[in-house]
């Protein structure tokens, strides 16, 4: 084995169709090999369960699949699993496999591999000893064992029985003798041939694959240190394709010689407001500071338009999303600073002394509504801090003062976890399985506002035991309709990124991490 190693969006159909007519002669043709660059710095084995960087998991679902896969449209659909059905309380769940899926080294996937792999996932997540707990940690919330019934047919129990549960299917299925080991061998398109830690990695096809052979026959990635490494390599050609999060990925927009395909990230950026603090237990203050705030400012600039906006944890033109300001008449989330003022004058804010700054007696004293503003940033990205200022100015439009502080990720959280803020930049990596119960659940874990009421709490519960996509549906609908009302934190987007192409590799629409290369395996297969 360590022979072969060293050192051993989106975007839409009319969009792509746009962007396939505006490529340099010869782009949309078909090809047979594709290099594409990413950033990568820590990743020095190839074992998906133990993926430290989102860029390289585009690389893992090339390699790995799962029992489920989840289409353009968010929803589950058969991939190694044939079929699946659960009792009628959800609380067990029976996956006949396909018999025809073979590991890149020629043995047959089976229902052992897929328990073995599902039981180190649990392993590891359940070890207080790890450093790493394995990217697909939050499974355990998902399902509590996987036994097999036969070779063909793996029975799980599920932690939380409800429709939840099959998007937790997604994990990426190991050989049961190498889960955990470095360079497990996969059921994919395509197999890793050379590795070399920080430098490149190489694919090619698995010649066992169950689908159609792809046309794309060889991938090769370049890694970068940084951002400008990354894209010097794409200017100077050395690869057709770049995958970045920087929003200087923008200033190739419109260009004629390359397409840059939006996808979306599972990091959702939100405003945090701390309910406890005195001047925003009171929901009129916090209805203001929305109503105060645009976000689509916030995207179109200090983000350049690379992120997608949501006003609920839930991604827009998803079947999960519910927009309550259309369903109730109730007008949620559009900018009116207007109303903000009415609604800090009727919570008892005024400016007595003419300073611009509002302010109210307490306790015998006058308070200006001056507000704490932690933010932290992210190496080589100076966005927050841009966004912390800008959001400073729109509250300055109603009067009310903020005070930014710019700190590490490591003070952030411990500040948020003491609850010792007023407002907070702060970002979340979502899970695939769409609940929010862990942000809006009291008390949970990132649930930093401490925002608790008895009917939320039992919306998430009601969540927790919807047993049909349509269940599960409404009850999220609701929480959702209570979340507008209840303004415990303000949902701003979805971070993006950009994969900057000289070749069309996907015709995919909905691009999304962790699948970012999705559909590559196809191209010419239509």
């Amino acid at each position: 084995m360590r022979s072969i190693w060293k050192t051993i969006i989106r975007i839409n159909a009319l969009g792509l169709c746009l962007a396939l007519l505006c490529l340099p002669a010869g782009a949309s043709e078909l090809f047979t090999s594709f290099s594409v660059g990413m950033i990568s710095v820590k990743t020095t084995v190839l074992n998906p369960l133990l993926a430290l960087e989102r860029d390289f998991q585009s690389l893992h679902s090339l390699i790995y699949e799962g029992l489920v896969t989840l289409d353009d449209n968010y929803e589950p659909q058969p991939n190694v699993a044939l079929r699946w059905t659960a009792s009628n309380d959800c609380k067990t769940w029976t996956f006949t496999l396909r018999d025809d899926v073979y590991f890149s080294d020629g043995t047959q996937l089976t229902a052992y591999d897929v328990a073995a792999t599902a039981q180190e996932i649990l392993r590891l997540a359940k070890d207080d000893t790890a450093e790493n707990k394995g990217v697909y940690a939050a499974d355990r919330y998902v399902f509590t064992k996987a036994v097999v019934n036969d070779a063909q047919t793996v029975v799980f129990t599920s932690a939380r029985p409800y429709y939840g549960f099959i998007y937790g299917m997604t994990f990426p299925i190991l050989k049961a003798d190498e889960v955990r080991t470095d360079y497990p061998v996969g059921s994919g398109p395509y197999k890793a041939v050379w590795f070399e830690p920080g430098n490149s990695l190489l694919l090619s096809l698995n010649e066992y694959w169950w689908q159609d052979e792809p046309n794309v026959t060889e991938i090769n990635a370049i890694f970068s240190a940084t951002n400008r490494e990354l894209t010097s390599a794409f200017e100077l050609n050395q690869v057709d394709a770049i995958l970045t999060r920087s929003v200087t990925a923008a200033q190739y927009r419109g260009g004629v010689n390359s397409v840059n395909l939006d996808f979306r990230t599972r990091q959702l950026e939100t405003l945090l407001l701390n309910t406890k603090s005195y001047e925003l237990e009171d929901i009129r203050v916090r209805y203001a500071i929305r109503y105060a705030i645009d976000p689509d400012a916030l995207a179109n600039g200090a983000y350049y338009g690379m992120v997608s906006r949501t006003d609920t944890p839930f991604p827009r033109g998803t079947w999960m999303y519910y927009d309550a300001s259309d369903a109730d008449g109730q007008d949620y989330y559009s900018v009116n600073l207007a109303k903000a003022e009415q609604l800090l004058y009727e919570a008892g804010w005024e400016d007595s002394d003419g300073d611009n700054i509002l302010d109210r007696v307490r306790n015998g004293k006058k308070e200006n509504l001056s507000l704490r503003l932690w933010v932290y940033e992210e190496a080589e990205n100076s966005v927050r801090v841009e966004v912390a200022n800008q959001i400073k100015d729109m509250l300055a439009r109603v009067k009310i003062a903020v005070r930014i502080d710019n700190i590490s990720y490591g003070l952030a959280k411990e500040r948020l976890n003491a609850g010792n803020f007023d407002l907070a930049l702060a970002a979340f990596q979502m899970d695939a399985v769409p609940d929010p119960g862990f942000l809006l659940y009291g008390p949970n874990t990132g649930n930093y506002g401490r925002y608790r009421t008895e009917e939320m709490n039992g919306l998430i519960d009601a969540l927790r035991k919807s047993t049909s996509q349509y269940e599960y549906q409404q009850n999220l609908y609701q929480i959702q309709a209570v979340f507008a009302r209840d303004c415990p934190f303000i949902c701003l987007y979805y971070r993006g990124g950009a994969v900057l192409t000289r070749k069309i590799f996907t015709n995919t629409r909905d691009v999304r991490e962790p699948e970012v290369l999705k559909g590559i395996e196809k191209i010419g297969n239509q």
